[in-house]
């Protein structure tokens, strides 16, 4: 990488914004009832899935990998497919994830990039019709 490029993770301010994003999703799928089905398939307590995602966030968005280290190789799919994901849940899942990344990322151009991928993703765990 050369000198003058950053990661997305240094463009959007790191760790704060980092923690501020996946704080925000997970109080937005706590709370909004068009959630509700999203949130069924998750624990009572949202605080580990809520670590964990910020894990994946940061080394995903180029900061360290702190998911990879903990956990080893993401394997996002197979650790999802216990949960009943359908058309449903995803989109719920993607509300939350949209509204939170509107909140808490300032700039609307790195909201942009983040989000295709990040949309993508979200499909791919779909397991249920």
């Amino acid at each position: 990488m050369a000198a003058d490029t950053i990661t997305l993770y240094e463009a959007i301010g790191g760790d704060p914004t980092v923690r501020a994003l996946t704080k925000r999703f997970y109080a937005l799928m706590d709370t909004l009832p068009e959630a509700a089905r999203c949130r069924a398939v998750h624990p009572p307590t949202l605080e580990g899935s809520e670590a964990k995602l910020y894990d994946y966030l940061t080394g995903y968005l180029g900061g360290p990998p702190v998911y990879v280290e903990k956990y080893g190789h993401p394997r996002l799919r197979s650790r999802h497919f216990a949960a009943a994901i359908g058309a449903a849940e995803t989109a719920e899942w993607l509300l939350c994830f949209r509204r939170a990344l509107d909140e808490t990322i300032e700039n609307p151009k790195l909201r942009e990039i983040i989000w295709p991928p990040i949309e993508r993703l979200a499909f791919h765990m779909q397991n249920r019709e």
